[in-house]
């Protein structure tokens, strides 16, 4: 727990020192680069032995797949209330991810050209689950829904099994109120492996998506390129940015929320205008975390993992909140002061807005994906979208008048990268036009 005097001009430095104070200690490169060559060596043969190595489950190929009837059993296990969660959740989901759709157009350009692009689905998309202490169900809501919006073809979906090789029933269920039919009980960065270069029980996917810890990113950076990856969603993130106004109470039980997943990897950033206002936050910290089983990690976390920043103006509370891009951004501030901090503040993966708007409602219900760029990417990124399990294609449709309009740009380009027969290639048909 660190806490600084956070100005516009200290605030990138702070927060890179902080953030590289924090950073993973395991030479993560140099441990997924061996299993990712297993897997394209061995196949399933190498998915088993990292299983059994990594997870401490023993399974053999046929028990890789989760079927049918063990979704459908999971899903008759929820509760009511449970079933109604997850329902909920996916028509959210859904109804905000087909607001955005990219839609194809086509226009004439100033030459008389028609150009425009289109959009195609992405035909396989594999999606990882994290699994682990926390099963995160509505994480396979906000991968599969979306992908399922962009209308991918075919969706295959990894998740670390429990120690007894089975999956946790919410997830199960899930899968089942998603329609899924292939599903494999595989985590880590042999299920991204699997995923990217396919096994016998695994065919190869186009692109591989989700969340997952250090290794699961690594796996995935190293595998872009053989197959595409949407973002690098690693262990969550926070920061609320709270004025005089904001409620101490909520604003501890926020950050709390996050620190709750369970790593130990989990980074917290508080934004106040006071030290009175700190120390009432602290309060409720304290108070709260009497009051919750298992808090030990939380502590970790709030401890080592916890930068406090001081500021003075709004200038320094955005300077603050751009260096760190954070994952998700709370502002529990005047509702005067939120547009203009939504407007200036660039990099959050999430923005949520108003004392009344905790990070849980994007977690679970609102309708974005969870699925989150964190260290930091969200500077060149956003979060998960249906466009992400699509690709897009421009074309051009010429004319023989548009050609002999064009034909001098061409002939320039063409003479300034010594590049005669790209120019020829346009020639030939305004001559062959001409003599006809």
């Amino acid at each position: 727990m660190k806490v600084i005097t956070m100005d516009a001009a200290r605030a990138a430095g702070a927060v890179k020192r902080f953030q590289e104070s924090v950073s993973f200690s395991v030479e993560t490169s140099a441990a997924v680069r061996p299993v990712l060559e297993e897997i394209q060596a061995k196949g399933d043969a190498a998915v088993l032995d990292f299983t059994e190595r990594f997870d401490g489950v023993r399974l053999d190929r046929r028990k890789l797949r989760v079927t049918a009837e063990e979704m459908a059993a999971g899903w008759k296990r929820l509760s009511a209330s449970e079933k109604k969660a997850i329902r909920h959740s996916i028509r959210a989901i859904r109804d905000y991810h087909r607001k955005c759709l990219p839609k194809g157009w086509s226009g004439k350009n100033a030459e008389g050209m028609t150009v425009g692009e289109r959009f195609y689905p992405l035909k396989r998309v594999g999606l990882y689950v994290p699994g682990g202490r926390v099963p995160l169900v509505s994480t396979v809501l906000m991968t599969v829904v979306p992908a399922q919006v962009a209308g991918a073809e075919e969706i295959a979906l990894c998740t670390p099994p429990q120690k007894d090789g089975s999956v946790a029933d919410g997830l199960l269920g899930a899968f089942h109120a998603l329609g899924l039919s292939e599903v494999y009980r595989i985590g880590g960065a042999q299920a991204i492996g699997a995923m990217a270069y396919g096994t016998r029980t695994i065919p190869a996917v186009d692109m591989v998506a989700g969340p997952g810890n250090a290794f699961v990113m690594e796996a995935k950076r190293q595998v872009y390129g053989q197959v595409g990856i949407d973002l690098l969603p690693g262990p969550s993130e926070v920061m609320v940015i709270a004025d005089e106004g904001a409620n101490p109470a909520w604003v501890a039980a926020d950050l709390l929320s996050q620190a709750e997943h369970g790593t130990g990897k989990e980074k917290i950033y508080l934004a106040v205008p006071s030290k009175d206002l700190w120390k009432k936050i602290k309060a409720e910290l304290k108070d709260q975390l009497a009051g919750i089983e298992n808090s030990e990690t939380m502590e970790k976390i709030l401890k080592n993992r916890f930068l406090i920043g001081v500021y003075r103006s709004d200038e320094d509370v955005t300077a603050f909140a751009n260096a760190v891009a954070p994952e998700h951004l709370e502002l529990q501030v005047a509702p005067g002061k939120i547009a203009s901090l939504s407007r200036d503040i660039t990099t959050a993966g999430a923005i949520l807005q108003g004392y009344h708007t905790p990070t849980v409602l994007g977690d679970f219900v609102a309708g974005p994906s969870h699925t989150l760029p964190t260290d930091g990417t969200g500077r060149f990124s956003g979060g998960l979208q249906a466009i992400d399990f699509m690709r897009r294609s421009s074309f051009v449709r010429s004319t023989a008048k548009a050609n002999r309009t064009v034909l001098p740009t061409v002939e320039a380009f063409g003479e300034m990268e010594s590049l005669p027969v790209h120019t020829a290639s346009l020639r030939c048909r305004v001559d062959s036009e001409e003599q006809s």
